[in-house]
């Protein structure tokens, strides 16, 4: 039990793993942002030009 205490206690210490949190957080925040854009966008442009068709 000491051992994965003191590999915790590494872990928080040591502020490349924390970097690296950061980094996957922030990439992952980036991926669900442009998900929601471009899912919405993709639906508005969907329906004009379903309009632009209809209207042919």
């Amino acid at each position: 039990m000491d051992k994965f205490l003191n590999n915790c206690k590494e872990f928080m210490k040591d502020e490349e793993g924390l970097t690296v949190i950061e980094y996957v957080i922030g990439a992952a925040l980036l991926v669900l942002g442009m998900t929601t854009v471009f899912s919405g966008l993709g639906n508005t442009l969907a329906a004009k030009l379903n309009t632009i068709v209809g209207g042919l």
